[in-house]
């Protein structure tokens, strides 16, 4: 397909990592307000409100620490190990992580298995912050600077995201809703050991050696050494950050409404949705199913639509307010599956407001999350790059928190009004977007266009060319 074989290594062990994450995600809440772990876990005395809101409370913070620690996995990356030891450091913590929440509550003393479940998070969420935004990283070391297969490459690779995240939900869940949830999780264990054996086994031969190094050591003038670390920021890398900094605010309105599928919209999927579907009942988490398998059939027709537009391509801010639009079009399905219901306790909305809910979050995400990775590695400063990935991720953290406060609102004002605030929430900040986009523009300074790079032997002959053909005219360079 035209790219270096180094992204399908990249891409497979990314599959693998999200099989063992999105499967877990896909009923850890679940998992918090079933009858067995509540009882181990000392909640049985809570209501049913009262033990879904702490399930979204464990979520919330579970997510955005994942999300943060980033910054440390980044700064380690950039300055001492280089980014594959980084990934395989944490690829051995999260599968840790999960063995932990897998380990059966009844091998635990009565009292501790509490400990258990802050253990199994604490090694996912550093292990995560070791692993994603290197990974990410890395993809774009694959291509020089303007390369204009780089946001393909990030669409390819985020197809392989959503391929593990397909699996994870439909192997992961299924066993966890109809078999056992802690033996789910080991099952997610497994999935992450087999991205670590791929990329062990894999990395010498088709990545060379792209991520061996500190990325700041690579970035340094041979004749300056330590000092380029220390030199002050241009005016063209300062305004390339403000761009980072200014889209990171509208991601962060995206995510905190996307991110509700795990947390308000998966509740809503449960208890308050038929989940017959073709005479048979499906898990609830299978319907988070639909978000990635439409990322599969649409990414290739979006990559498309982006190369076919050629100069009449958005740009990368004009695709995020796209993004935010299509997740409001999303919640107004939701508003429809709420005012289907009403205040029934016992009515169910129809499955396919869900559906249809996250076709369109599925496109807005297409508009919005991988253009976002390609961003970084285009505007960050090199010496920068992996800290200001684990920055975007940090937004990203900072969002999944506030997915969890906007998800206990469906408990106290309803799904109605909740669902309908997002809805005008990410259609308004949207519009803001596009009425600021060529502003962000003009300070990213050139960082989409594409660059042609003229090499020694290119500029001897066209200074040849010059004295020959045209020799009264100044020569090349002069």
């Amino acid at each position: 397909m035209g790219h270096p074989k180094g992204l399908y290594l990249l891409f497979g062990t990314e599959m693998w990592e999200r099989l063992s994450y999105y499967g877990m995600r896909g009923i850890f809440v679940f998992y918090l307000t079933s009858t067995a772990a509540a009882a181990a876990f000392g909640w049985d005395a809570l209501s049913d409100t009262e033990l879904q809101s702490k399930a979204l409370s464990y979520l919330g913070t579970y997510a955005m620490l994942v999300y943060l620690t980033p910054i440390i996995g980044g700064w380690m990356a950039d300055n001492k190990w280089g980014q594959r030891r980084c990934i395989m450091f944490g690829g051995v913590l999260m599968m840790l992580g999960q063995f932990a929440l897998g380990f059966p509550h009844k091998w635990l003393p009565d009292g501790t298995e509490i400990y258990g479940l802050w253990l199994g998070l604490a090694l996912m969420i550093i292990g995560n912050g070791f692993f994603k935004p290197n990974i990410s990283t890395m993809v774009g070391d694959l291509y020089d600077e303007g390369d204009k297969r780089r946001d393909t490459a990030f669409t390819i690779f985020y197809m392989g995201i959503n391929l593990g995240s397909i699996l994870g939900y439909l192997v992961i869940g299924w066993i966890g809703e109809k078999v056992d949830y802690q033996l789910a999780f080991f099952v997610a264990g497994l999935g992450m050991l087999l991205g670590l054996i791929l990329q062990m086994t894999q990395a010498d031969k088709m990545l060379g050696e792209i991520g061996n190094q500190p990325s700041a050591k690579l970035g340094l003038k041979p004749n300056l050494g330590g000092e380029e670390k220390k030199r002050p920021l241009t005016v063209e890398e300062r305004d390339r950050i403000k761009v980072i900094l200014v889209l990171g605010l509208f991601t962060v309105i995206f995510w905190a409404g996307f991110e509700q599928a795990a947390g308000s919209m998966n509740l809503f999927a449960k208890y308050n949705t038929d989940l017959h579907i073709f005479g048979f009942e499906i898990p609830a988490s299978w319907l988070q199913m639909v978000n990635p398998l439409f990322i599969i059939i649409l990414a290739p027709i979006v990559a498309s639509i982006w190369v076919g537009l050629g100069s009449r391509e958005p740009t990368s801010p004009g695709k995020f307010s796209l993004g935010l639009i299509f997740l409001g079009l999303g919640f107004l399905a939701m508003v429809g599956a709420a005012m289907q219901i009403g205040d029934s306790e016992t009515a169910k909305a129809s499955p396919w407001w869900l559906v249809v809910a996250y076709i369109f979050h599925t496109i807005g995400e297409l508009c919005l999350s991988p253009i976002g990775l390609s961003m970084v590695t285009k505007l960050a400063p090199l010496r920068y790059l992996s800290v200001m990935m684990g920055l975007w991720f940090a937004f990203i953290g900072i969002a999944n928190k506030g997915a969890a406060e906007i998800g206990k609102l469906v408990g106290e004002s309803g799904p109605l009004a909740t669902f309908g605030g997002v809805a005008a929430a990410a259609i308004l900040a949207g519009v803001v977007l596009f009425f600021i986009r060529e502003k962000l523009v003009d300070w990213m300074h050139g960082a989409e266009e594409e660059h042609t790079v003229v090499k020694d032997t290119t500029q001897e002959e066209i200074g040849i060319t010059a004295d020959h053909d045209v020799a009264p005219q100044r020569k090349f360079g002069e």
